[in-house]
């Protein structure tokens, strides 16, 4: 019962570190020109990228490990898809920007200018993945009531 609570909890307590962290990051991208602009990016990216991980495994453990319903329950469950498929359209769109920044990272540690033309839209990126997290919000709060079952 501890586990579980404590389980909940901690995946829970990711929502605002991961949602304040994409927007930190799409607010750190829109205004990215200098090389000390980059430590701002690349924080937010770092706190973005763990809460990520956090949400991630939290949930695997919360949904397949038996702490909560069970996995049958929610892979029958339209609402647990829906969370889920939101989940894959974030980290379809969290490709370019994560390769981007990776290269990002390596240039700014070789001393190498960094090309950010493609700031803007990576901010843009962010901001969607933003409101896909909210989405999910939504979506999670809608199966945890039994809403569209």
């Amino acid at each position: 019962m501890i586990l579980r609570w404590l389980f909940a909890s901690l995946h829970l307590l990711t929502l605002p570190l991961g949602l304040g962290a994409v927007w930190a990051r799409s607010r750190a991208l829109s205004s990215v020109q200098q090389t000390r602009d980059y430590r701002r990016v690349f924080l937010a990216d770092n706190l973005w990228g763990f809460a990520a991980f956090l949400w991630i495994s939290t949930g695997l453990v919360r949904a397949f490990a038996g702490l909560e319903k069970g996995s049958s329950y929610y892979l029958h469950d339209r609402m647990f898809i829906v969370k889920m498929s939101l989940l894959v359209v974030i980290l379809l769109l969290e490709i370019r920007p994560m390769v981007t920044l990776f290269r990002w990272r390596m240039a700014v540690e070789k001393g190498v200018a960094v090309d950010t033309a493609v700031a803007p839209g990576l901010a843009r990126m962010s901001r969607i993945q933003a409101g896909i997290v909210v989405l999910m919000v939504f979506a999670a709060t809608a199966l945890a009531r039994g809403f569209f079952y």
